[in-house]
């Protein structure tokens, strides 16, 4: 018996489409299907977002196997993007921002507690930092509260809205408690990258910029005499998180030197025995609407890929420190803490 070339033909494309969707059989057991795209609420595929979430959407991959892509297109964009999907093949990873940036009232940011339903934690950012230029004769935090307490004017370059802005709030409202009536001498000069951040700095047009470990570290280890020379005064990540980073820390500056700069080394009040810490932390966020097994899928199998060591050695590569929080504990956990930065946020603007 013959077999005609158009019985193979059909036989052959029966087969590769067999291939070809061998990945949704495979994923057959849980109701995430197809490909999924990852939208980040960042336009840089260099920062610190679209490092975290490709970390853990290329370990989700693998694990569910399933054809996974992060997409930086930015917070604007990654909201539209959300609202239109609620099947789930659109999911989104953010910071902190996401909330800051409705508290402080920035067009375009939601209420994400209300608006979408709050993921899983994936990672912190410990790097989060202020720097002054190397010469600078602030040798402290506290000599920054104390001049602004004797009515010297201190500006600050930050991003509005958001972690770069809260680091900010914290110390005028520090100042507001140690030195009432003397916050308005920190003054906020507002701008967009870090590249622009650094800028303000080298032309003496900032006395204290907003940065991280990441991005400026490598500016600590220029000699004074150098423009670009800067070093750091403040990082606001719990001690906590950074004795979990590595012991040689990032670059040239270890662990050690590091916790010099965070709390309870540096002080910021919030009043009474309180004192201000913030860690920058990372999750994810999905539509209302989205199927909820799709949430205890993605739970499950994160809970999995934590619990093998693998990824918590990935990101500590990359200077963050491994942190995941299953929906209902990230959910509870996020809304505490947005709650307490409303506090100081609402403070300062009385």
């Amino acid at each position: 018996m013959k077999t005609s070339k158009l019985t193979l033909g059909l036989v052959g494309s029966a087969f590769m489409a067999s291939l070809a969707f061998a990945p949704i059989a495979a994923a057959a057991d849980g109701p995430l299907r197809g490909n999924v795209r990852v939208v980040i609420g960042s336009t840089s595929t260099g920062g610190d977002t679209y490092q975290n979430a490709s970390i853990v959407v290329d370990a989700l991959s693998k694990k569910l196997d399933l054809n996974m892509k992060v997409d930086a297109v930015g917070f604007s964009s990654a909201y539209r993007a959300l609202d239109r999907d609620p099947r789930g093949n659109t999911l989104m990873i953010f910071h902190d921002q996401s909330y800051l940036g409705h508290l402080y009232g920035v067009e375009g940011y939601k209420d994400p507690f209300t608006n979408y339903t709050v993921g899983p934690t994936i990672a912190i950012n410990p790097g989060n930092a202020y720097l002054v230029p190397k010469d600078s004769p602030y040798q402290s935090l506290d000599d920054i509260i104390k001049a602004a307490g004797e009515g010297k004017t201190i500006r600050v370059a930050i991003q509005p809205g958001g972690v770069s802005e809260i680091g900010y709030t914290a110390l005028k409202n520090a100042i507001r408690i140690e030195h009432p009536g003397a916050e308005d001498n920190l003054v906020a000069v507002n701008t967009g990258s870090q590249s622009d951040k650094n800028q303000l700095l080298f032309d003496g047009q900032a006395d204290l910029i907003n940065g991280s470990v990441q991005a400026n570290e490598q500016y600590t280890r220029l000699p004074e005499s150098d423009q670009k020379a800067m070093r750091f005064i403040w990082l606001t990540a719990t001690s906590e998180t950074l004795q979990q980073a590595p012991e040689n820390g990032l670059g040239q500056t270890d662990r050690s030197t590091l916790l010099e700069y965070a709390e309870p080394n540096v002080k910021v009040t919030m009043g009474g025995d309180k004192n201000f810490a913030f860690d920058k932390e990372f999750f994810f966020l999905y539509n209302k609407k989205m199927n909820p097994a799709i949430i205890k899928q993605i739970d499950d199998t994160l809970e999995e890929i934590y619990a093998e060591g693998t990824i918590q050695k990935v990101q500590k590569k990359s200077f963050f420190i491994p942190d995941f929080k299953p929906s209902s504990k990230a959910q509870s956990h996020l809304k505490e803490k947005a709650d307490r930065y409303e506090t100081i946020i609402e403070s300062i603007n009385k």
